[in-house]
C-alpha cells in the first residue's frame, strides 16, 4: 500500500541544510542507521549537528519522546546556538493527542537556548526558524494549558500558511489542531487535521508525521476506513519505531480486524524486546503498557485465552515488582500511565470478555490501592461477576465499593482539571447505571433495571468517540442487549447489538449476541452473515469451552 519504495527505510538521506556564514545555506547529507521514517528540514545549525536533529525529529513525528529528546540534546552538545536543537527537545514535552505536557522540563530546554523569548530568538538563523520559536514560546508560555494550546494551533496555522511547502510546519500544525480537543475526540477538528494530513501523505508517502498523525485523525470507528492506508504504509515507513508497528493497530481494532490488531503489537513487542537486549535488559519480558493492553485485548478477540492470561498475569507480576508505584494528578486516572492501571484494565477485560471467573485471573492478588483508575475497574469487575453470577448478597456490596470508588475517580478527575464532558468524566457515572441497573434485574425488578440499562445505553453512545478498546469495560449496548434477548426481547436485543456494532465494530461479543437474535428471530439471512464474520476467529468456540 506504500506507495514510496519500500526497500528503503533509513532516516532521510535527502538534503539539510547548514548556515555557514550568515545568510548563506547550503545542503548537506546525513543518514542514521535507524529506520524511522524520511524527514529533512532546513536549519541553520551546523554539520556536526544534523544527524542528531533528524534523529530527533523523526523520534519526535514518532512519538517516541524520550529517545527524541536524547538525541536533539545531543545536537545541542554539538552546536551549542543550534536554535531548532532547542526547539525540538521543548517539543518532546508536549504530547498533544494524549493531553500531556511537562511544562517545567519544557520551560528548562528553550532556558538553555536563552534566558527570554527574545534571547532566544535572536539565536534562529531564519525569518522560519523564529516562527518556529515563537509557536513553541506560545506553546510553553503564560495562562493555562488550555488557552496556550489554542493559541499554539493559531501561531501553526500561521506558520503553515506561510510555508506551505514545510510538511513539518502541517504536520505540525495538524498535531496542534487533535491537541485542542480537551474534551474528547470533537469531529470537525479533528476532520480538518485529516484533510491536512490526507494531503501531506501523498505528498509525502514515507515522512513519518504524516501517516501517524492521518492515523490518529481517523482513529474511531466512522472514520478508520479513511486511515487503511495509512496504516498499512507506517509499519514500513517507521520499522525500527514500536510506537509505529503499535499505531496501526489504532485502525485495525476500530474496524474489528483481530488478526491484524495481533500482529501489529506483537511486532511492536518484538522491537521493543530487541532494543532491550541490545542494552543487556532482557532479563524480564515486559509486562505493562499500552502496547501490551490492546494485545491482551485482540487475543480475547481471537478467542486466545491462554495468551491473554497469561499477559494479565506477566504485568500482574511485574505491579508487585514494582510497588509502590509513585503517580500524581491525571496520571491516576490513565490507565496506561502505571502499571497497576494497566494491570487492572487487562484483568477486568479478560474476565468480562472470557466468562472466565472461576479462574487464577480472578483471584490474582495485586495490589493497586492509591491508583484511583486501577482501583474503580478492579471493583467494576468484582461488582460486575458477582452480578452476572447472581450472588446477590455478595453483589450488594460489591456494587457499592465499585460506586464509592467511581466517586472517588470523578472527584480526581474534577481535581485534575478534565472538563465534565470528558470520557474520563462521564464513564464511571454510566458504567454505575449498568452495575444498579443489572443488580436490579437480578433482585426482580426488571423494569427498573432495564430502564437503567437503556440510560447508560443511551449515555454510551453520547461520549466522544475514541481509539482503543471500548470506553466501557463492558459495552453498554452490548450489556443491554444481552439482558434483552435473555427477557425474551428478541428484537429489541438486535437493536442494541447493532448499536454496540456501531461504536465497536467486528466486537465478537455483541457478534455473538446477534447472531443469537436472528436465530430467535427466524433471520437466516442475517445469521448467516454474522456467523461468517464470527468463523474467521475463534472466539465463540473460546466461550463455548474449546480455547484456542
Amino acid at each position: 500500500m506504500n506507495p514510496g519504495n519500500p526497500g528503503n527505510f533509513l532516516l532521510s538521506l535527502i538534503a539539510t541544510f547548514s548556515l555557514v556564514s550568515p545568510g548563506i545555506l547550503v545542503p548537506t547529507t546525513h543518514a542514521s542507521d535507524q529506520s524511522l521514517g524520511a524527514v529533512s528540514f532546513a536549519n541553520s545549525g551546523s554539520p556536526a549537528a544534523q544527524a542528531d536533529f533528524l534523529t530527533g525529529l523523526a523520534q519526535l513525528h514518532n512519538f517516541q519522546y524520550p529517545q527524541a529528546a536524547e538525541a536533539f540534546q545531543r545536537a545541542e552538545s554539538r552546536d551549542s546556538n543550534f536554535a531548532m536543537a532547542y526547539w525540538g527537545e521543548a517539543m518532546t514535552y508536549n504530547h498533544a493527542v494524549w493531553q500531556q505536557q511537562d511544562l517545567p522540563a519544557a520551560r528548562a530546554a528553550l532556558a538553555k537556548l536563552g534566558a527570554t523569548p527574545g534571547a532566544r530568538a535572536a539565536k534562529a538563523g531564519t525569518p522560519r526558524e523564529k516562527a518556529y520559536l515563537h509557536a513553541v514560546e506560545i506553546l510553553y508560555g503564560e495562562g493555562d494549558k488550555n488557552d496556550r494550546d489554542r493559541r499554539y494551533a493559531l501561531a501553526m496555522e500561521q506558520l503553515h500558511a506561510t510555508y506551505p511547502d514545510d510538511i513539518d510546519a502541517t504536520c505540525f500544525y495538524a498535531l496542534a489542531l487533535l491537541g485542542t480537543s480537551h474534551a474528547g475526540r470533537d469531529v470537525p477538528t479533528y476532520m480538518r487535521a485529516a484533510a491536512l494530513m490526507e494531503e501531506a501523505f501523498e505528498q509525502h508517502p514515507q515522512h513519518p508525521g504524516a501517516a501517524h498523525y492521518l492515523i490518529h485523525s481517523v482513529d474511531d470507528s466512522v472514520h478508520a476506513p479513511l486511515g487503511l492506508r495509512a496504516a498499512n504504509a507506517y509499519s514500513k515507513i517507521a520499522p525500527d519505531s514500536p510506537h509505529a508497528l503499535h499505531m496501526t493497530s489504532h485502525i485495525f481494532l476500530a474496524l474489528g480486524m483481530w488478526d491484524d490488531v495481533v500482529a501489529a503489537n506483537e511486532a511492536a513487542l518484538g522491537i521493543v524486546k530487541q532494543k532491550m537486549q541490545a542494552r543487556n535488559q532482557a532479563a524480564s519480558p515486559v509486562g505493562c503498557g499500552h502496547p501490551i493492553t490492546w494485545l491482551a485485548y485482540g487475543y480475547l478477540q481471537q478467542g486466545r485465552f491462554a495468551d491473554a492470561r497469561r499477559l494479565v498475569e506477566n504485568c500482574g507480576e511485574e505491579v508487585r515488582k514494582n510497588r509502590p508505584e509513585r503517580a500524581t494528578g491525571a496520571d491516576l486516572l490513565d490507565y496506561d500511565t502505571t502499571s497497576a492501571g494497566s494491570f487492572s484494565a487487562m484483568r477486568t477485560r479478560y474476565l468480562v470478555d472470557s466468562g472466565d471467573w472461576s479462574g487464577l485471573v480472578t483471584d490474582l492478588e495485586v495490589n493497586v490501592a492509591g491508583i484511583v483508575a486501577a482501583e474503580f475497574t478492579r471493583d467494576f469487575a468484582d461488582a460486575y461477576g458477582a452480578v452476572r453470577h447472581g450472588r446477590i448478597d455478595t453483589a450488594v456490596k460489591a456494587v457499592k465499593r465499585a460506586n464509592d470508588s467511581g466517586q472517588r475517580f470523578i472527584a480526581a478527575a474534577i481535581a485534575a482539571g478534565v472538563p465534565a464532558e470528558s470520557p474520563m468524566r462521564r464513564v464511571p457515572m454510566i458504567e454505575r447505571d449498568q452495575l444498579n441497573g443489572l443488580l436490579l434485574v437480578r433482585r426482580g425488578k426488571t423494569a427498573g433495571g432495564l430502564a437503567l440499562l437503556a440510560k447508560a445505553a443511551a449515555a454510551e453512545k453520547e461520549i466522544p468517540m475514541e481509539f482503543g478498546p471500548p470506553s466501557l469495560d463492558k459495552p453498554a449496548n452490548e450489556l443491554l442487549g444481552e439482558v434483552l434477548l435473555e427477557y425474551g426481547r428478541a428484537r429489541d436485543g438486535r437493536t442494541a447489538f447493532e448499536a454496540a456494532q456501531v461504536l465497536a465494530p467486528g466486537r465478537g461479543q455483541s457478534l455473538i449476541g446477534l447472531s443469537a437474535c436472528a436465530r430467535v428471530l427466524k433471520d437466516s439471512e442475517l445469521a448467516q452473515s454474522v456467523d461468517a464474520r464470527l468463523a474467521k476467529v475463534g472466539l465463540r468456540e473460546a466461550l463455548a469451552g474449546k480455547t484456542k
